[in-house]
Parts: structure tokens; sequence; C-alpha cells
């Protein structure tokens, strides 16, 4: 499957110190561990290599990959597989430059709306999951019924169902005890971690108020070419198909939703909101909107001011803030000001959020530690999901009902002669959500 391009710019973190392979008695004992519940973690203990494979070798597939092959690890990359040849090709001369760590073979390459089959049915340990979002539940659900540990991108889901699948999966990878890393690498920074435990420390006071945004000029666009399917020609522009990328409310916007979701400690219980299309309003633009803003409630009363756009030549932002009764916290800029004047900055250091995530899970499975970030993952997801369903509809809509919302927006079919969701007219205009008349629910 096509990967994608990830535009967070999060500030650098503190790097957890590269981990050499285990001393033989720990090694012993998690191998133990691990028979005891059943499941095959041999590959992930000890000195042996951990085999993994990538599903998705776009922009961010590439990113992902070449992190955990960076990590201070046994590791290779062993296994392929996207959508598109061009992209497996792409992606291993990026890679190249790994060296013996990228062990991929002519005939562990694979393409087409199977390869994520194919991939997982490879000897690999480790699975990434970097396709667009609209396959996330269903490849997540695979590599969890196989026994894979899984590193997937955010987010998760495209829709309640899918949100729903894979809450149902992270239940068995747990029972499995497989290990389940999601890119929402801000929790893998130390600033964020220290700034976030002063706030909820009480060091601004009672929160009062949170404001996120995801402001910038908008993504790629790519034209159609003679004798593409609908279904092809979406693939290629999956950011602009919500069955395929959910908007960008929940593709770009849901790292901001997820830092104020872990400042609160909870998800919102309902939100209204309103977006629209004023700039990019082109047939190449798809279905989604170019911007949003939703007000979200927390069950005990707090605010969420959530904006995002995609509208060139405007003011910019990616950032978080907390407003509290004795202060305010610019999170993403790690430093606070209180009301007496007084002001307090992060002194933490450290290196690549990204690659800092991939530390962190491929420390979980050598250690045969609990880690499992696929049910957090998912509710932030359905957190800029039920932001969408706002927007579109122009309602106030609960958190239940949104998350047990029936409407699902995968196709009937996935090979390229099959029909999308969405299509366009006899002038190639795609319908456009419209509040007061859209059903989301």
């Amino acid at each position: 499957m096509v990967g994608g391009q990830d535009g967070n710019a999060a500030a650098n973190t503190d790097s957890l110190s590269r981990r050499t392979l285990l001393k033989a008695t720990a090694a012993a004992s998690a191998f133990a561990a691990a028979g005891a519940l059943g499941t095959n973690f041999a590959h992930a203990a000890g000195s042996e290599k951990i085999r993994i494979g990538l599903i998705g070798c776009g922009g961010r597939g590439t990113g992902a990959a070449k992190d955990s092959l960076s990590s201070n690890q046994n590791v290779e990359l062993v296994a392929m597989g996207d959508m598109f040849p061009e992209r497996i090709e792409a992606c291993r001369k990026q890679l190249a430059e790994l060296g013996d760590k990228l062990a991929v073979k002519d005939d562990h390459c694979f393409t087409g709306f199977d390869a994520y089959q194919k991939v997982l049915a490879t000897d690999i340990d480790l699975v990434i999951l970097a396709t667009p979002p609209g396959f996330r539940p269903m490849h997540f659900e695979y590599a969890v019924d196989k026994g894979k540990n899984i590193f997937m991108e955010k987010p998760v889901a495209v829709d309640a169902p899918g949100v729903r699948q894979v809450l149902a999966a992270a239940e068995k990878a747990k029972q499995k005890n497989l290990k389940v890393g999601v890119g929402l690498q801000r929790h893998h920074s130390a600033r964020y971690n220290d700034t976030i435990k002063r706030i909820q420390d009480g060091a601004i006071g009672d929160l009062v108020l949170l404001r996120v945004y995801w402001n910038d000029a908008g993504v790629w666009v790519r034209p159609r070419k003679p004798g593409q399917t609908e279904m092809e020609y979406q693939m290629r522009n999956w950011y602009y198909f919500c069955w395929l990328c959910g908007d960008h409310i929940n593709e770009q916007h849901i790292h901001n939703l997820d830092v104020a979701n872990w400042v609160k400690g909870a998800y919102p219980a309902k939100a209204q909101g309103q977006g629209g299309r004023q700039v990019r309003t082109g047939k190449e633009n798809g279905e989604i909107y170019d911007h949003h803003f939703v007000e979200y409630t927390y069950p005990d009363g707090t605010v969420m001011l959530s904006q995002c756009r995609h509208q060139p030549d405007t003011w910019r932002s990616v950032s978080e803030h907390a407003h509290g009764t004795k202060g305010t916290a610019d999170i993403s800029g790690f430093r606070m000001t209180m009301r007496d004047g007084t002001e307090w900055r992060s002194r933490e250091r450290g290196g690549d959020d990204y690659q800092v995530e991939h530390d962190h899970l491929f420390d979980a499975i050598r250690n045969n530690k609990p880690y499992n970030e696929a049910e957090n993952g998912a509710k932030s997801t359905m957190t800029a999901i039920l932001g969408r369903m706002c927007t579109y509809s122009g309602q106030e809509i609960k958190w239940d009902d949104a998350i047990n919302s029936k409407i699902a927006l995968r196709p009937d079919g996935y090979t390229f002669d099959s029909k999308p969701p969405t299509t366009p007219d006899a002038e190639g205009w795609y319908p456009i959500p419209m509040p007061g008349r859209t059903k989301t629910v």
C-alpha cells in the first residue's frame, strides 16, 4: 500500500540510552515468561535478530523502517509490501545506506492489495504498518492474528467501525503478549513528558481550557494519469478521500488532539464544530475540507478548542496550549508562565522522537515488558473522527453515539476495478459533505 508523508515537526526529545543485547540470565527469563504465555517470542529474546517486515513503502513507511533499523539492536528488514512496485524500489534505495540491515530479497517484495498477507506469511517478528490509515484496522487485526509484534502509524482508523476493530484486536494482542507501538511519538519525548507531568501535578492550577492547532498550507497532489482506474487514482491521492485518510483533522491533527487527551487523562464526552472548503477547492482536492474548528468537552466540563487548516499563506501553528487557574502552559514549547510573572522551561534534552519511540518498542520486545499503545491510539483517532463527524454534519455529537456509529467508509472490494465509496460526477467533481444534510452517526 502507498505510504504517506508525516508533516509533524515536533521538537527533539530526550533519547532512551540504546540498549545492548540482554545478559544471558535476563534473556532466559524473558524467553521463559513468553513461553508460559504461549506466544512466539523466541526471536525477540536474547541476541537473536529481530526480523522486520514493512507494509507501506511510501515516505512514512520508509522513515519508520529507517528508525527501526537505526536502533542499536540486532535487527534486519527482510520483507516489504506495497500497492505499487516503484514504491518498494524507491524505499530500498533510500534504505541501502543501512548496509546489511537491509536484507530484503526480491522474492520477499510483494505488491497488490494482498501484499500485507504475503509479508505477514514470512518469518518476521515485527511488522511496520504504514499504509494509508483506511487499511490499518484490517492489517492490524491480521498481524495480531499472526502473532507479530507491531509498530503502526497513526491514525489507526478512519471511521468508528474501524476504531472498534482496532480496540478488539488490541485486547487480543495483550492476551498474546504482543508488543504494539503507535506513531504518536510525542509520548516518547522527555520534554513533553516533563511538561505534561507538571501540568498534571497542578503547576498551573486547575485546568480551565485547552487549545490545539495544526494549521499549515496543505500537502501534495498527484495528477490523474491516462488509463488509471478511479481506485488507482484515489489510492495515489489517498490524502483527499475519507475512506483512505479520514480528512486532515484525522491524519495530522490527531497529534495535537492526542496531547490534549494525554494532559486530561481522558477522552472528550461530546463535541460540536464547523468547517468547510474555502481555498483548496479543486477537483484534485477530492472530498475533504480545508479547515475544521471543533469545541470538545471532557467529562469534567473542561473545554478543548481545536483548529486545523490547509490554506496557503495563512497563520501557521502546530502546537498545544493549556490554561489553568494559576497560569498558562505552552505545552509544545515546553514552558509555563504563571500569573505572578514567573516562568518555567523544561531543561530536558535528547534525541529524535521518531527514533526514541522505536528504541522504546525494541526495549520492550527484548526485555518482555508490557507494551501496548493501541488503545490510546484508537481513542485519540476516535477523538479526531468525532470532530470530523461534527464539522461534516453541523451537529453536536456525544462520544458514545459517535464510537457506536455503524457508518463504515470502506469499499465493497479491494481491486483496482473496485468502486471506491465516493466517486466523481460526469464533470469530475466529488460530493462534498454539507452541514445540516450529511449524516455521520
